[in-house]
């Protein structure tokens, strides 16, 4: 029996009796994690099926049982032929039919029974397989976290942004970094609306209404952010931002995320779970490196895993000075390879202070080197630039 699963619980307990009992079944596996059943719960999900296609979802609706309904149907809508075992304390007539409406394949009552569990992995291992892994139709979450002030989370998030739309990928910028609020600086724009008019709006937000929020930047990307005034700060709350994060992946190719470095915010931890990928920036001095130590610990106990996770040296030096992390030392302590490195380079505070993305300029290596780090981070090849 060859068995891929997807695990979607609050319940630590839950997941673990899920884990106990596949290690009876041979070449069964859990794929992926999820700790917060919400609305936007699909969009993992889809990102995860792309690379597990062949997986199966459980899903426990005892915690939350409308909230779970809700995610499972939104689920079933992005992922019609996605197989889901839902799972509850009860199994009266009543819970199991709203299990089925909502998109429910099969339903196991909790505690979980070895025979039960193993019956149902013999269902889903006979369903017809998602055996292709066809790309999302949702817009992809790349997502910039910062292991210390000033590391270049935002410099990067804007950078990567205008090389997108300068790709033809439609592409909204989005710094969630409330106290710095640093994009529109590094952009030149004055945004006249905020998060603040979009969060108000969210009940009515149609495409045409949000890009009447937006500023526009010359390279092609969308920019919204927080306003100036500190005295707004935590009013975009994260249930806002699931509502907001499910409306752009339906309508952008590509959002592109500054978070800033505040990983205990609500609000950030609600966009470090909705992305396809997370870019940990930190730079080779240990004071950096001992951050991005903690970061890491706290993701994975937050339940990332470690693939979602990518680390990108800014001011990459090959042979690093006295007072500097090298290369082999980064990947030791993060235990996490390193993703990619940025070189040294003057053109980038020169461009900051112009206000305007240095990918915007010249060209030159740090150019070179930066378009192709953002292949690398798109899984964008030389043929596909060709076509685009």
């Amino acid at each position: 029996m060859s068995v891929s699963l997807l695990v979607a619980s609050a319940d630590e307990h839950f997941r673990e009796m899920v884990r106990e009992n596949l290690l009876n079944i041979p070449n069964a596996k859990v794929a992926a994690e999820y700790r917060e059943i919400t609305s936007n719960l699909y969009i993992r999900l889809l990102q995860d099926l792309e690379r597990h296609p062949e997986s199966g979802l459980i899903l426990d609706l005892a915690g939350d049982t409308e909230g779970a309904l809700k995610g499972l149907e939104r689920a079933r809508q992005a992922a019609p032929d996605l197989y889901v075992i839902a799972s509850n304390y009860h199994a009266d007539g009543e819970t199991v039919i709203a299990a089925v409406r909502a998109g429910a394949s099969d339903f196991l009552v909790q505690p979980l029974k070895r025979l039960e569990f193993r019956d149902a992995m013999a269902r889903l291992e006979r369903a017809p397989k998602r055996t292709v892994a066809g790309p999302s139709k949702l817009g992809r979450v790349y997502t910039f976290l910062s292991a210390k002030g000033g590391a270049g989370a935002t410099t990067f998030a804007v950078n990567f942004a205008a090389v997108l739309a300068e790709r033809g990928a439609s592409t909204v910028l989005l710094d969630l970094d409330w106290s710095a609020n640093e994009c529109a600086m590094q952009t030149g724009l004055t945004p006249q609306y905020t998060l603040v008019e979009v969060g108000e709006n969210l009940g009515r937000m149609d495409q045409a209404l949000f890009e009447g929020f937006v500023a526009r930047d010359p390279s092609g990307f969308l920019l919204v952010g927080p306003p100036d005034s500190l005295e707004h700060f935590g009013y975009f709350s994260e249930p806002m931002f699931r509502d907001f994060a499910g409306f752009l992946v339906e309508k952008y190719d590509s959002i592109v995320i500054d978070a800033g470095r505040n990983i205990t915010h609500d609000l950030v931890l609600g966009a470090l779970h909705a992305s396809t990928a997370i870019f940990l920036v930190i730079q080779q001095d240990f004071p950096s490196l001992r951050n991005a130590q903690r970061y890491v610990g706290a993701l994975i106990r937050h339940g990332f895993r470690h693939d979602q996770l990518r680390v990108v040296v800014n001011q990459y030096q090959k042979k690093p000075q006295p007072h500097q992390a090298s290369l082999e030392q980064i990947q030791q302590t993060l235990n996490q390879p390193v993703f990619y490195g940025i070189p040294v380079s003057p053109a980038v505070p020169a461009a900051v202070n112009r206000g305007r993305p240095f990918v915007a300029g010249a060209g030159g290596e740090i150019d070179r080197v930066f378009r192709a780090f953002v292949d690398k981070a798109t899984g964008t090849t030389k043929e596909d630039r060709k076509t685009a």
